[in-house]
């Protein structure tokens, strides 16, 4: 029991100590104080400085210098001071309380002792502040000898401990657990004391002492308590940044330490020296700007920051880095202006010239220097400063590197050359959205060409969703959110929204971010169900009907179409480049259309597209290409034209027949021929056909009186039924009905052909003509041509020099007649071939006619010139009015083609 009391005993006297060692350290403060030591025998008031008063409790003074005197002038022997006792204490000007003696927490007396050669030297005194450092890692107490003793001549350490906390209660710290920091003398002629602060102990509190050794002396300090948050000396602002206001002041701005981990009040000193005023200000603020008043034209202004816990004690920092700004002789307030169009917009302005300020009366404004504002435009705000409006302003349009319009302010016609930057943007940026068929995604585009007239500038879309509809009058909601989009390859941008409310109205905008400030375009409202681009139509199917000869197209309906579509087909002809043509289906309801077209033979491509019957939305893409077969339509429009090549003797009434006939295009085969059958009718024989598959001859012997032949075209339905038949009769083959022909070479590449017949009873169906080249063993050519033509043009290639031989065969109802057979050209007048002089005129009438065409064509072409100079217009000469002098031939065209 009594071991017990006395335990307890024993902790209460611990508690009682560790109370008071607490209570009775020097609390350390944000701004400076000092440590001064005197001894034990010279607390006499003459020694203490003018204010501190001679008592148990404490000791104030004044600076070290006038108690390092008062102590050196008293008198005293020093040999009377052997093993003297310094009693060191802390005071400031805030406080000038000063603690004489107080004991360690390990139980000693805190006192000094020296031998009698101490106060030979004078001064024991030191500056002491502490802090902790931005980064919150660090507490620095930097000690400060007297001027007469550099730190080099001292060893200094600093003892610390963490007071630990225990049941709401503060332990002192044990004997010995006290940590010792050696104190390094730095170039400042300092000591700097750096002792680790955990971020945990932050709010808790540390006991200090200091122990400062010389070569005649030790001192130590009292215990100091510190609370490492309440002593922060945050890092010095960064950034300093000085520029003139639109309103014409000077802000002043800064950014915040990066590592503050509270909010700051700043100190701000600037000095303003101008050719006629020099100005020094300190201000404190709490926003990390200063705007200065009365900025004027050619000053230049000097400014530094720097901060300090708002709320609770802390350190100032240093002085940030020196801004150094200078106004200009022209002061333009705003200096640039991003705007846009249609908008109205001011300037403001200063003009010093030659050390003095111009009457704003005196300023007038130009653009660009090319184009004076109208002084309707500018009006004096006040003597010195000139005001400019520009109203309705329109797009600023590039020139060169430009991109802005250059405003000046001038004294009359003198300009500086300094000018406002002036950036017109016009945001009416057309925002198109498209929901697509699936119906979960909408993507909406933007076109980028604005952006290239203001570099440095970032655009945003911006978009508020609105839970049903659109409003009637969309606006830019003050809450929104930012889409990506990104730019293509066709130059717009594209965002996509994923995903989709369909009855949800989305009110977008472009939001134009840069320097000079944001710009926003008109805002539009899109539901996504309004902008619809449905799935093609699908199972599209083309072919074309038969004998009707229509091109019909059937298809069925895209998937997740919750509305009446309408469609639209295009076709054309199938190939590389497809010339389409298209066509509006006017029955919504029916999937299926029919189109005429003019080639039933031809294939055709087919693609089918649909859209919203309201015409919301968009059309969709066109559909997979469905293709026609080609197939015929009909049995084949006529026969081929046939001839015949003969070979034998003629008195033995037995010849050799070699038909020939030409392939029928498709306009005639409607639309292929799968075969020509060939019918044979002769008096004795009957009736026989051959089937020739795809040939186009057939050779046989004629050895009736009579034998007629008809080549028929054969498709997939049917067999022609206009055919050309051809009699070979003994009998008509000497009748005789063509009575002259005459062949006539235009020039190389066509001859013509004329004749004329003589009265027949017979009935004639048309002629044939044939011709070829005598000299080459050639191929018999040959053309059907109608019967009421008397005159012929035929186009191949003739060499002058060689003989041809024409033919012409009149085809009769009763049989083929007897040919008129031409060899050679028919020459101009045969009358006069056997006359000699005929041959010496004409080498001289022609190169007489060579040279006099040569000689028209010169003139003509020398009046030609001469007259196209003033009769083309016939304002200028009455006569040619009403005149078209574009037509300077008459047709020389027939019924029949010519060469």
């Amino acid at each position: 029991m009594i071991c017990q009391t006395f335990c307890v005993a024993l902790l209460y006297c611990e508690f009682l100590y560790a109370m008071a060692a607490f209570n009775l350290a020097y609390p350390i403060t944000p701004w400076r104080f000092k440590l001064s030591c005197l001894p034990d025998k010279m607390d006499d008031s003459s020694l203490l400085p003018t204010g501190i008063s001679n008592n148990d409790s404490g000791l104030s003074g004044e600076n070290e210098a006038a108690l390092e005197a008062r102590f050196n002038s008293s008198g005293t022997d020093i040999a009377d001071l052997s093993q003297a006792t310094f009693h060191c204490c802390f005071w400031s000007e805030q406080d000038k309380n000063c603690t004489v003696r107080v004991d360690r927490p390990e139980g000693e007396a805190l006192v000094s002792t020296a031998d009698f050669s101490a106060f030979q030297q004078p001064g024991a005194n030191w500056n002491v502040q502490c802090w902790v450092t931005g980064d919150l890692k660090l507490l620095i107490c930097a000690v400060e000898p007297s001027r007469q003793n550099p730190c080099k001549n001292y060893d200094l350490h600093l003892f610390y401990a963490l007071l630990e906390v225990a049941g709401g209660s503060r332990l002192a710290p044990q004997k010995g657990s006290f940590e010792i920091v050696q104190c390094n003398c730095s170039s400042e002629d300092r000591w700097e004391c750096r002792v680790p602060v955990p971020a945990a102990k932050l709010h808790d509190s540390f006991l200090m002492y200091l122990k400062i050794t010389a070569a005649w002396a030790t001192f130590w300090s009292p215990l100091m308590s510190v609370q490492p948050i309440s002593v922060v000396k945050p890092e010095p602002p960064l950034d300093l940044h000085m520029e003139i206001t639109e309103d014409g002041h000077l802000n002043i701005s800064w950014n915040s330490p990066v590592l503050a981990p509270f909010p700051l009040q700043y100190q701000v000193r600037y000095s303003e020296n101008s050719t006629t005023v020099l100005r020094e200000v300190d201000e404190m603020v709490l926003a990390p700007a200063l705007l200065v008043d009365s900025v004027l034209p050619g000053c230049s202004y000097e400014a530094q920051v720097r901060g300090r816990r708002l709320d609770g004690s802390g350190v100032w920092s240093d002085w940030s880095t020196p801004g150094v700004f200078t106004t200009q002789d022209v002061i333009y307030f705003p200096p640039k202006i991003l705007t846009s169009a249609g908008s109205n917009v001011s300037f403001h302005c200063i003009y010093k010239n030659e050390n003095k300020i111009v009457s704003s009366e005196e300023i007038v404004w130009w653009v660009n220097l090319a184009e004076e504002v109208p002084p309707s435009q500018y009006d004096a705000v006040s003597d010195h400063v000139s005001k400019v409006t520009f109203s309705n302003l329109k797009a600023t349009e590039p020139r060169d590197e430009f991109n802005y319009d250059a405003v000046y302010c001038c004294q009359e016609h003198q300009c500086h050359h300094r000018y406002a930057e002036l950036y017109v943007i016009d945001v009416n940026i057309n925002i198109s959205c498209e929901t697509d068929g699936y119906l979960t995604k909408m993507t909406c585009r933007w076109s980028a060409n604005p952006m290239q007239s203001l570099v440095g500038s970032s655009w945003k879309l911006r978009y508020y969703r609105r839970s049903l509809y659109c409003s009637e009058r969309p606006s830019i909601h003050p809450v929104s959110e930012p889409k990506d989009c990104h730019l293509q390859d066709d130059g717009f941008y594209e965002c996509i929204f994923q995903p989709i409310f369909l009855f949800s109205g989305y009110t977008m905008w472009i939001r134009i971010n840069h320097t000079l400030g944001s710009l926003d375009s008109p805002p539009t409202c899109v539901t996504p169900d309004a902008v619809v681009k449905p799935l093609p139509p699908s199972k599209v199917k083309a072919e074309i009907t038969g004998n009707v000869g229509l091109l019909k197209v059937s298809w069925e309906t895209p998937s997740f179409s919750e509305n009446q579509l309408q469609f639209q087909i295009r076709y054309g002809l199938s190939g590389q480049e497809i010339p389409w043509k298209t066509h509006e289906v006017d029955d919504a309801m029916i999937m299926s259309t029919s189109v005429p077209v003019r080639d039933l033979c031809a294939a055709y491509a087919v693609q089918v597209r649909c859209r919203r019957l309201d015409g919301l939305g968009f059309w969709s893409d066109w559909s997979s290409t469905a293709y026609t077969a080609v197939m015929d339509v009909k049995v084949p429009a006529r026969g081929p034209e046939v001839w015949r090549r003969m070979d034998g003797d003629i008195t033995k009434r037995e010849r050799n027949v070699t038909l020939l006939w030409r392939p029928l295009m498709k306009i005639d085969s409607l639309c292929s021929v799968r075969s020509y059958v060939v019918q044979h009718q002769t008096p004795h024989n009957g009736t026989w056909v051959e089937d020739m598959g795809n040939q186009t001859h057939l050779t046989f012997l004629w050895t009736e009186q009579a034998h007629t032949v008809t080549v028929l075209a054969v498709n997939s339905i049917g067999a022609s039924l206009a055919n050309f038949n051809l009699t070979f009769s003994w009998a008509m083959s000497e009748v005789s009905i063509v009575q002259s022909l005459g062949a006539y070479p235009l020039n190389s590449s066509c001859v013509v052909l004329s004749w004329t017949l003589s009265p027949s009873d017979y009935s004639l169906m048309y002629f044939i003509i044939e011709w070829k080249n005598l000299d080459e063993d050639d191929e018999i050519k040959w053309l059907r041509i109608p019967s009421n033509v008397k005159k012929y043009y035929i186009r191949d290639y003739f060499i002058p020099i060689e003989k041809y031989q024409f033919s012409l065969y009149p085809v009769l109802l009763e049989g083929v007649g007897k040919p008129k057979i031409l060899n050679g050209f028919t020459k101009v007048d045969e009358k006069h071939q056997n006359d000699a002089g005929l041959y010496i005129i004409v080498p001289i009438i022609i190169p007489s006619s060579v040279l006099m065409l040569g000689a028209l064509l010169i003139a003509h072409q020398r009046m030609k010139k001469l007259f196209w100079e003033d009769v083309p217009n016939p304002k200028n000469c009455s006569w040619a009015q009403g005149l078209n002098f574009q037509k300077n031939g008459h047709s020389l065209k027939s019924d029949h083609d010519h060469c």
